[in-house]
């Protein structure tokens, strides 16, 4: 059975070796994000991404671990790339669907959500280098929401 995720925001279907024994090399997400709707902050800890553009328009900033961003607008027919562990989210800028396919250079898909992160970091870690206290933590999704409304 495919993994499959659905929200009012958007929903993802993931195929990889967990659910398709063949794909030793490879795995990959269809991700339809809504109209106003966002793929949550998450980065890749095992693979870069590939995205191929289907349908709809949407826009991408990536976050680099030396501190610079870039925010690229996409179109169907587009390809975008993310390097492994650079942190990223979609958004739909369209009034129509956002359609997206996302391969990895790897048998398994995995992704790390920021909010899903750092729910589960020391308190005191986020507040040292966030400066958020404890009501603006526990304000953060516990649960990874894969998409945003």
């Amino acid at each position: 059975m495919t993994p499959t995720f659905h929200t009012a925001g958007g929903d993802a279907r993931i195929v990889d070796s967990g659910n398709f024994p063949a794909a030793k090399n490879i795995a990959a997400a269809m991700l339809t994000v809504r109209p106003g709707g966002m793929r949550e902050l998450h980065w890749h800890p095992n693979a870069s991404e590939w995205q191929y553009y289907i349908a709809g328009q949407g826009r991408m900033t990536v976050f680099m671990p030396t501190g610079q961003a870039r925010t690229m607008d996409f179109k169907a027919n587009d390809v975008g790339y993310v390097p492994a562990v650079a942190g990223h989210y979609i958004e739909n800028t369209g009034n129509t669907d956002l359609v997206v396919l996302e391969m990895f250079k790897s048998h398994r898909f995995e992704d790390v959500s920021l909010s899903n992160w750092l729910r589960r970091l020391p308190r005191e870690v986020v507040t040292a280098h966030l400066g958020l206290n404890v009501t603006q933590i526990a304000a953060i999704p516990a649960a990874k929401t894969e998409f945003r409304p």
